[in-house]
C-alpha cells in the first residue's frame, strides 16, 4: 500500500483489484460496509486523479464496474482517514475473503 497525503489534508492509497470477476455485487457491498464503518469521508476511484465516488454508496461503487486487473484508488478525509484507508487496501489485497475457484466457476459457468 503506497499511501499519500493530499494537499487538501485527505490520504489516498492504491490497491490492485485481483479478484476473479472483479468488482461485482458481493464485493461491492463489502466494500461499501466497511467504508461505512469508519468516520471519515472515503472515496474511491479507477484513476488518481478520479473521477471520486463516495465508497459508501452501494449503487455508486457498483457503477465503477471495475474489472479484475484495475487499480483502485482510495481517499479519505476524517479522523479515522489512515485506518479507513488501510481497511480498504487490506480487503481488496484479500479479494474480499472469496474463494477465488468458486467465484471463476460461477464467472464462467
Amino acid at each position: 500500500m503506497k499511501e499519500q497525503a493530499m494537499p487538501n489534508s485527505a490520504l489516498v492509497a492504491s490497491a490492485l483489484l485481483t479478484n476473479a470477476v472483479g468488482l461485482h455485487a458481493r464485493p461491492s457491498v463489502k466494500l461499501t460496509q466497511l467504508a461505512k464503518s469508519f468516520a471519515s469521508h472515503v472515496e474511491l476511484a479507477l484513476h488518481r486523479d478520479g473521477p471520486w465516488v463516495d465508497a459508501k454508496s452501494p449503487v455508486k461503487i457498483m457503477r465503477v464496474k471495475a474489472p479484475k486487473g484495475a487499480m483502485l484508488y482510495f481517499r479519505a478525509r476524517g479522523s479515522d482517514a489512515r485506518a479507513a484507508i488501510a481497511s480498504l487496501v487490506a480487503l481488496v489485497d484479500s479479494r474480499f475473503d472469496e474463494d477465488e475457484h468458486e467465484t471463476g466457476e460461477r464467472a464462467h459457468g
